[in-house]
């Protein structure tokens, strides 16, 4: 079997930087175990598989199509970066026909649009509440130790994401040179409750072109991440944490990862997000199976 298979650079507009997404296209079924095996083989955060819905569509007219993204070790719910790699690759090498994509995936129904300097996806925006520290202290000690300053935990179950707001004392330069130890994260939380790890700051007011109201960085190893570069579904969680805290429902994001990537958010009426990025594809080939 072979299928056309794409490598897109995420939440950027240049090569190399970003998060970097392998996406595949499939004409017909796809054996199970072969997802995971081929997201095993391309060793990235995750790989898409975007798939027809019914056998009279296809790939340049249809507006419908199922997506799946795997990470090197497994299945996973929502990922932003690969559904914006995704969208890329279909509106920009295989020259789909329509404005804007639906994706039915494990999250519902998911939408990517075109726009004038990027692609617009529509997801879903979960709320937090606050996490009682003497539950998670282990876990946050071990990641960034004992003399880093907390301002605020927060947890989102819809995700299982805990999100840890760093002092409003740092500044961008700290949170990017952090050593974050992730190795003993898996044995420490074990109960299935936390999977994946936000630390984020307080945007700085000025000094930075451009300015951004928060960063962040992402690190989930209990599905094979230590370090995300940039998360669109950690996005989902930071944008409804950082409307409230700042009032705004219009901000730009970046994750301070080595990559780096920015995000432009909007807070939509119907409790939805709008994330906006840019994509720059920079493989195309095929694979065989």
């Amino acid at each position: 079997m072979k299928l056309p298979i794409f490598i897109a650079d995420a939440f950027t507009a240049t090569a190399f930087r970003g998060n970097p997404a392998a996406v595949c296209l499939v004409e017909n079924t796809l054996p199970e175990d072969a997802h995971q095996r081929i997201a095993g083989e391309m060793n990235l955060s995750e790989t898409a598989f975007i798939r027809k819905l019914q056998p009279s569509d296809n790939f340049t007219q249809s507006a419908r199509f199922g997506l799946r993204w795997f990470t090197p070790v497994s299945e996973v719910p929502l990922c932003g970066h690969a559904t914006l790699a995704s969208a890329a690759v279909l509106f920009h090498k295989i020259k789909n026909t329509n404005n804007t994509l639906t994706f039915v995936t494990m999250s519902g129904e998911l939408k990517a649009r075109r726009a004038e300097d990027g692609i617009v996806l529509d997801f879903p925006l979960y709320p937090t509440s606050p996490q009682d520290l003497h539950e998670v202290e282990d876990l946050i000690k071990a990641a960034i130790g004992d003399d880093t300053l907390v301002q605020d935990i927060q947890y989102s179950p819809d995700t299982r994401k805990l999100l840890v707001r760093l002092s409003d004392s740092y500044n961008r330069s700290f949170l990017e040179t952090l050593k974050v130890n992730t190795e003993p994260l898996p044995r420490i939380e074990q109960t299935g409750k936390v999977k994946g790890l936000i630390l984020t700051l307080k945007g700085e007011p000025g000094g930075r072109t451009p300015q951004y109201d928060f960063y962040s960085r992402y690190f989930a190893p209990w599905v094979g991440l230590p370090e995300d570069p940039v998360t669109g579904s950690a996005h989902t969680v930071l944008s409804s944490y950082w409307s409230q805290q700042l009032r705004k429902k219009e901000m730009r994001a970046f994750q301070c990862s080595r990559r780096g990537g920015e995000l432009d958010i909007s807070l939509r009426p119907d409790g939805r997000v709008d994330l906006k990025g840019g994509a720059a594809i920079v493989l195309e080939g095929t694979l065989t199976v």
